[in-house]
């Protein structure tokens, strides 16, 4: 009789020890989750924005970086500031406070992408901040002639001998 409480005993703290270990899993995994939204989707979400971790994307607003070490304010746009559809664009105010400075990329219109929570203050409150390249490292667009390609006119390309193909008097 002796073996199979020692039995029950051993099942029942391994049932404990598996339960904890199953709801640490489950209480981690929800807390981790982040949801991807744009300026105008959080504006829009009402309660929900205020109760989950979020991360949002946009572009700086040229002059609105305020930076002390590592924190830094700033104004997050909707669109590029010389868009057109810029005047019509929704902004929101991030406050970032992070162990880290932001990047060397983060500056005047670069693209940024904030995560943390959105507070009942209107403010943005990001953990993590990320800067996308700027537009001007990104492979040119497909049939684009690179920046430094050769004449469209293959007759107008320089021989050589330094003398100019197209010329009548070529040798």
């Amino acid at each position: 009789m002796k073996k199979s409480s020692n039995s029950l005993r051993i099942g029942i703290a391994m049932a404990i020890i598996l339960g904890t270990i199953g709801w640490l899993a489950y209480s981690g995994y929800g807390s981790s989750k982040s949801y991807y939204v744009t300026i105008a989707e959080l504006h829009g979400m009402g309660d929900k924005a205020y109760k989950s971790n979020l991360r949002v994307e946009g572009f700086v607003k040229p002059g609105s970086i305020e930076q002390n070490g590592t924190h830094v304010s700033f104004v997050l746009d909707e669109f590029e500031s010389h868009s057109p559809k810029a005047a019509s664009g929704r902004s929101l105010l991030i406050n970032y406070k992070g162990s880290e400075p932001p990047p060397d990329t983060f500056k005047d219109d670069a693209q940024a992408l904030a995560a943390g929570t959105f507070g009942r203050d209107g403010v943005f409150h990001a953990s993590e901040l990320q800067a996308k390249c700027a537009s001007k490292y990104a492979p040119g667009q497909p049939g684009q002639a690179p920046a430094n390609a050769a004449p469209a006119n293959p007759r107008a390309a320089v021989t050589p001998t330094g003398s100019s193909s197209n010329s009548p008097t070529a040798n």
